[in-house]
């Protein structure tokens, strides 16, 4: 997973003053910096004011699924009230991940359907076909997954947001059961059960 943000557009924009070179990179390397997890971060926007003895960093991302989280901060040093912004742009980041996470957790009152793994012992093997008996397997590790009915960028957001190699859901648009996974080119790829 990339953990920094690698040629983000960043526009730093200051007000009253003229902006140095050492702040512009200062606010540049404060919004690389930023751990990219989630949301993916599409442009960044940086506004320093300053009014009197009063500076004010303003920090705006403009992040995928059109999400805008922004933060503002007022201190008597330009470098601390940047510094001050993004530990809490970090920490609204952070925040909104769990809320994310906490909306597509399954609820007590929901189905779940669930699928049980099976795993045949050795004697299996050696099992006539012609028997009028199935062997009986037996259960190595019981791994239940909820199937919800769902889009398939809901699904692509859940697969981002989880450490699961695929996501299997029922799509909303065609009502069968669908498996989305990301191939080793980092792109996305879906193919339909049929039951």
């Amino acid at each position: 997973m990339q953990t920094a943000n690698v040629n983000l557009p960043v526009t730093v924009t200051v007000r009253h003053e003229q902006v140095t070179d050492a702040l512009r990179q200062h606010a540049i390397k404060k919004i690389e910096g930023l751990h990219l997890d989630y949301p993916r971060i599409i442009e960044a926007k940086v506004i320093l004011d300053v009014q009197k003895n009063r500076h004010i960093a303003e920090i705006i991302l403009f992040c995928a699924n059109h999400i805008t989280i922004e933060a503002h901060t007022e201190g008597k040093d330009m470098y601390a009230a940047l510094d001050e912004t993004s530990e809490k742009i970090a920490r609204r980041m952070r925040k909104h991940k769990t809320r994310l996470l906490k909306k597509n957790r399954p609820h007590r009152n929901e189905s779940i359907r669930t699928f049980e793994e099976r795993y045949f012992n050795d004697t299996a093997l050696d099992h006539p076909e012609e028997s009028e008996h199935d062997p009986e397997p037996y259960i190595i590790h019981p791994d239940n997954y909820s199937v919800r009915t769902m889009y398939k960028e809901d699904a692509i957001m859940q697969l981002e947001l989880s450490d699961r190699p695929f996501v299997l859901y029922k799509s909303a648009r065609r009502g069968c059961l669908t498996i989305v996974y990301r191939r080793k080119d980092g792109e996305y790829a879906s193919f339909d059960i049929k039951e």
